[in-house]
């Protein structure tokens, strides 16, 4: 640890942390980008007070940029906002900043100081602290749960081959209740024996599987009702939608500071990829993909009802956008929308159109 010679009160301390699995690297800049000291702690709740007595050595912490707050980073960007700083979240500088620069765990604690102090890192980290956090929890078993059991239902269906014939046919559901009675005959000792303890095992791991997500599936939809109400009574979101949203925005949705922020967040804002004389926009294939998917799933239920969507549909169609192009219009929209509804105060409305019904894109929307 490199500890401060003389403290001065007039010195404004930015914090960058690097953060990993054991152990936690600071780096203090003063506000006039001057390197003041750096700093190993160990990622416990000792560490973390250790940290901030550390900085707090060199005058007033002013504010923190810290890497995987949504991961290694969490612990301590939790206990810095309990001390009322402002953690800002910073992304890993890019490879070819490491072939410049170098690779180090200081050096990378430097450039998130640097980020914030350079204007480059804004995004405040997720709190992931109250109920979108039990969400994405509980979301996060339930994915490896239907990926488990996908899984058992493709290995029943392959044992088929040396099946009993009785088995052959049945649809999955009576298949995995008949093969979780099979009898293996006590000890196997023939082929028969062991294809009927096999089905018996994998019919017993499906049905439990089932039961685990039916559990998750009712406490996902308890706390998306709690969560956002407003969210889910919006027609064409449902419970796996909200939640992909509502993971993305985080339990502080309040720290997205626009609509076109929540937008490329979801990468569905344009690209702009203009030069000279030509004007045009790209696709953003960044972002939250799993928000970016669940956009898609509202955009294409509202195009198979919605009669206004269907209309701008038809109306971009005879413009000659393809449909790819169209979908990404609406799925503009919807980030803006669906904006409103994740950050209205609780008990308030969110600012809606006036008929309360989805209008596609603005004009203004590009598509590429």
């Amino acid at each position: 640890m490199t500890m401060p010679v003389v403290s001065d009160a007039r010195v404004q301390v930015t914090l960058g942390v690097d953060t990993h699995a054991e152990v936690h690297v600071a780096v203090a800049l003063d506000q006039l980008g001057r390197r003041l000291g750096a700093c190993t702690v160990a990622t416990t709740p000792a560490g973390a007070r250790e940290l901030l007595c550390w900085a707090s050595q060199f005058g007033p912490i002013q504010q923190v940029g810290c890497e995987g707050t949504s991961s290694w980073g969490l612990g301590l960007a939790r206990f810095l906002r309990a001390q009322g700083l402002a953690v800002l979240d910073v992304n890993r500088p890019s490879r070819q900043t490491r072939r410049r620069r170098g690779k180090s765990d200081p050096v990378d604690a430097e450039a998130a100081a640097r980020a914030v102090q350079a204007g480059t890192a804004t995004t405040v980290a997720k709190t992931a602290d109250g109920q979108v956090e039990m969400i994405r929890t509980l979301r996060l078993v339930r994915r490896s749960a239907l990926k488990a059991r996908t899984q058992a239902a493709n290995q029943l269906q392959s044992l088929l081959v040396t099946a009993p014939d009785g088995l052959r046919g049945l649809p999955l559901d009576r298949l995995v209740a008949a093969a979780a009675q099979l009898d293996p005959d006590g000890r196997v000792t023939t082929t028969l024996g062991a294809c009927r303890l096999a089905l018996r095992s994998v019919a017993a791991r499906y049905q439990q599987l089932t039961a685990e997500i039916t559990a998750l599936d009712e406490q996902l939809d308890r706390l998306v009702a709690t969560a956002a109400p407003a969210l889910v009574a919006l027609p064409g979101v449902g419970t796996d939608t909200a939640a992909a949203l509502l993971i993305a925005a985080g339990d502080n949705p309040e720290r997205l500071r626009s609509e076109a922020a929540f937008a490329h967040l979801c990468g569905v804002a344009p690209i702009p990829a203009s030069s000279g004389k030509t004007t045009r926009h790209r696709l953003h294939r960044g972002g939250n993909r799993d928000a970016n998917r669940a956009l898609w799933v509202v955009a294409m239920g509202r195009l198979r009802w919605d009669q206004q969507t269907r209309a701008y549909m038809a109306r971009r169609t005879a413009e000659g956008k393809s449909k790819p192009e169209i979908i990404r219009c609406i799925k503009r929209y919807l980030a803006r929308e669906l904006y409103g509804v994740l950050t209205a105060p609780a008990g308030q409305p969110a600012t809606r159109p006036a008929d309360g019904r989805a209008r596609p894109a603005p004009p203004g929307c590009q598509a590429s």
